[in-house]
């Protein structure tokens, strides 16, 4: 038998990607989190991390000692679910979506949370397959995509419409732009801009627009609350969800232009079957689609 403190302190390590990160979230000191990995590795009798510098990667090991310390934090927490009274206002909950509407939905998450003290609400930024698998194997209660989702095993539910937006700075606003003098002003690249600027200006410019590759980029940045900051400072022009617009804390130095043709993003909110059913998972449901009326 692993030893459970132990197998924890490993799983929150490949977690959290840094000793000293982990020591601080588990209350121990750097030494003892080292300590822990190697009391481990003795008792699996072959080495779980190969160290480079500050940061590490897993052997195989390692790997397949992960897979069960996943494995039995699932098997707690539906050990704990079975265990506790069925209070929509108590307990663990997680929810996986993009990055914009993390930034969007948070703020609107902590009121639920001071409304509700003994509710626990984790909320992680994803891609859209690692929300899906995430939801299936039972580390995210609730997943929000952008794109229909049909599997047998998971229910999803159309959650908003949410636009997707052509930012610039605010001292552009009202103009009338082409994709000339955008490519004068500059793109605001990140991850998922090339993939926005193919869906939306293919749309808008189809004599003139070449793709994405042929843009002139003016800067890439892939933290999304940091992707409208060289906007606000009139350094660029970049396209985001309205939702990651919105939960920018200058928003009145930005300015959306309206193309002719819009572009729209559907939003669904996705479970797996009979998760639920669960009191405190059906009321962050519940909450997160009627909050979200606030995007269309």
């Amino acid at each position: 038998m692993l030893n459970a403190t132990w197998l924890n302190t490993f799983t929150t390590l490949c977690e959290v990607g840094h000793f000293t990160r982990t020591a601080e979230l588990l209350g121990m000191t750097q030494p003892g989190v080292s300590q822990h990995l190697h009391k481990l590795a003795s008792q699996v009798g072959k080495p779980l991390v190969s160290k480079d510098g500050k940061s590490f990667t897993l052997t195989p090991a390692g790997e397949a000692v992960l897979t069960i310390g996943l494995a039995r934090r699932q098997q707690e927490r539906e050990l704990q679910d079975t265990i506790n009274s069925d209070d929509p206002d108590v307990g663990d909950i997680s929810l996986g979506c993009s990055g914009s509407f993390a930034m969007w939905i948070y703020p609107h998450l902590l009121d639920r949370m001071h409304q509700a003290p003994e509710l626990v609400i984790r909320v992680t930024a994803a891609p859209h397959m690692s929300i899906l698998t995430s939801v299936l194997n039972g580390e995210f209660d609730l997943g929000v995509v952008a794109e229909p989702v049909n599997h047998p095993r998971l229910d999803a539910i159309e959650l908003a419409r949410e636009e997707l937006c052509l930012v610039v700075p605010r001292s552009l606003a009202g103009q009338v732009l082409d994709l000339h003098l955008l490519n004068e002003l500059g793109f605001v690249a990140h991850p998922d801009g090339y993939a926005y600027a193919d869906d939306l200006f293919s749309l808008n410019f189809p004599k003139d627009y070449k793709g994405a590759d042929r843009l002139r980029v003016r800067t890439f940045v892939n933290q999304i609350g940091q992707i409208p900051i060289p906007v606000a400072q009139g350094l660029g022009y970049t396209i985001l969800p309205k939702s990651g617009v919105d939960a920018f804390a200058e928003r009145q130095e930005l300015a959306i232009i309206q193309l002719p043709k819009q572009r729209f993003h559907d939003l669904w909110i996705i479970s797996r079957k009979g998760r639920s059913e669960i009191a405190r998972v059906a009321a962050l449901n519940d909450f997160i689609g009627r909050t979200a009326t606030a995007l269309r």
